[in-house]
């Protein structure tokens, strides 16, 4: 198994507007019952610091500017935009700079949300298609197993460059939301840079020159030539969103329910990945105590409706709205939590997150509203189309119960708990630790981010 050292150091810096910067006065913190109602322009901070044996030290940070305009429009921001830099010494890192608001146009409330980034992953999760279907052995990761292969074996490398510009309006009262919106995305694909990452490491550390799994499969053609190393995708959105949630962030009651297609046509130069997905997703918050306990769910299906959809596009997941700097599954920090990343890949998909959420403290520090809240909750999802995988391309040397499982597909499922740090209701530092309940899905996971899942 990999082995790493997850080193964070999480802080939160605030700002208000008139606040001095040179103000050292010991802060308190005191219990209130309302909350300070902010006006103009906050942000959050958070800097993170991390290590990984094969990644290298991982340095960077973000920020959430917010603002709440004056007259206040708290809890609900006029602007938010977001940005994180970070990078690791051996090449991965996170460029991202996200733009929401609903106040661009005075007359007309269009909701425009704008991501602009560049992503480089030197070791991204690929464990073959269908789920269980695609045999997962964490002995073949695991350098201290006798049938040990590589710590990069079910990995491969991506660089990502990617636009969207989604825009939302009403369509029927304050509830009933159309939605339109463009992305761009360019993939570059290829093998993981052994060499690299072996820069210096000697002896046992060294990560062994073989074929992952990624490597065979481009070899045996069950990836397309075509695919292998990338491309380029231009996609339109279209959809129909019922919200009637009372807080964005975390809301206690409420629902947001939508139909989402996302149409990659010939005409805007997709001559190679042509397709049409549909994402139905409901979700729905209950409150169970006021202002302090609630139950949320989320149920999603999402599948092809036409064409082909290239192999390195299928992982991701279609939605209105996502802050995250990539959402894709199922498995891993925005989907199943305490399943390995896109251990699930499929044609189509079926997915539901289960979530109990309680604040159990809240106040304010510096005029700075915040509060902490305990969740626990169940992830689970299954494929319920495979993608097509012609066993015949496979050399019959090949030791098929290495690679497949004659088995279909069931369902996978995970559990939790998670801590939340809230900052002004919007800014959310995230932490989630997953369990899987099938070592076929790997065993654990620990994730540090921003925001509730849903």
């Amino acid at each position: 198994m990999q082995k790493s050292l997850l080193l964070s150091v999480l802080f939160i810096c605030f700002a208000l507007h008139g606040l001095s910067a040179t103000d050292n006065d010991t802060i308190k913190a005191r219990q209130q019952k309302e909350e300070k109602i902010k006006d103009g322009w906050t942000f959050g901070a958070v800097p993170v610091v991390a290590y990984d044996s094969d990644l290298g030290f991982k340095y960077g940070g973000l920020v959430n500017f917010y603002n709440y305009g004056k007259p206040s429009t708290y809890p609900e921001y006029q602007q938010s935009i977001y940005l994180e830099i970070s990078r690791t010494t051996k090449g991965s890192g996170i460029n991202q700079l996200f733009f929401d608001s609903e106040h661009l146009f005075p007359d007309r409330p269009i909701r425009v949300t704008a991501d602009l980034s560049y992503l480089t992953e030197q070791a991204l999760d690929f464990y073959g298609f269908n789920g269980y279907e695609s045999a997962y052995f964490m002995d073949f990761e695991d350098d201290e197993s006798d049938d040990y292969i590589s710590r990069m074996y079910y990995r491969y490398e991506r660089k990502l460059l990617r636009f969207t510009a989604d825009f939302q309006g009403r369509l029927l009262g304050d509830n009933v939301r159309w939605l339109v919106g463009f992305a761009h995305f360019n993939h570059q694909l290829g093998s993981v840079d052994i060499d690299k990452l072996n820069e210096g490491k000697s002896g046992n550390d060294l990560l062994p020159d073989t074929a992952s799994l990624y490597d065979k499969y481009v070899d045996w053609g069950l990836i397309p030539s075509e695919e292998a190393d990338g491309g380029i995708i231009n996609y339109l959105k279209f959809g129909t969103i019922y919200d009637t949630r009372d807080n964005e962030a975390n809301p206690m009651k409420g629902l947001w329910s939508e139909v989402v297609i996302v149409s990659a046509p010939k005409l805007l130069g997709n001559n190679e990945n042509r397709f049409t997905k549909l994402s139905i997703i409901h979700r729905q918050y209950f409150t169970l105590i006021p202002s302090k306990l609630s139950f949320a769910y989320r149920v999603g299906y999402q599948g092809t409706v036409q064409g082909n959809p290239p192999f390195y596009y299928q992982p991701y997941m279609i939605s209105s709205f996502s802050p995250s700097v990539l959402t894709e599954g199922l498995g891993g920090a925005k989907s199943l939590r305490g399943i390995r990343r896109d251990r699930i890949v499929g044609e189509d998909i079926v997915y539901g997150n289960f979530e109990f959420r309680w604040k159990f403290w809240k106040g304010v520090i510096k005029n700075q509203n915040f509060y902490l809240a305990l969740s626990s909750f169940l992830d689970a999802g299954k494929v319920t189309k495979p993608i097509e995988i012609d066993k015949s391309l496979i050399p019959p040397s090949e030791n098929l119960s290495n690679y497949f499982d004659e088995s279909s597909d069931k369902i996978h499922a995970s559990s939790g708990i998670g801590l939340h740090v809230v900052l002004n209701q919007n800014f959310i530092v995230a932490f989630d630790y997953g369990m899987a309940f099938d070592k076929r899905d790997g065993d654990n996971g620990l994730y540090i981010g921003m925001n509730f899942l849903f």
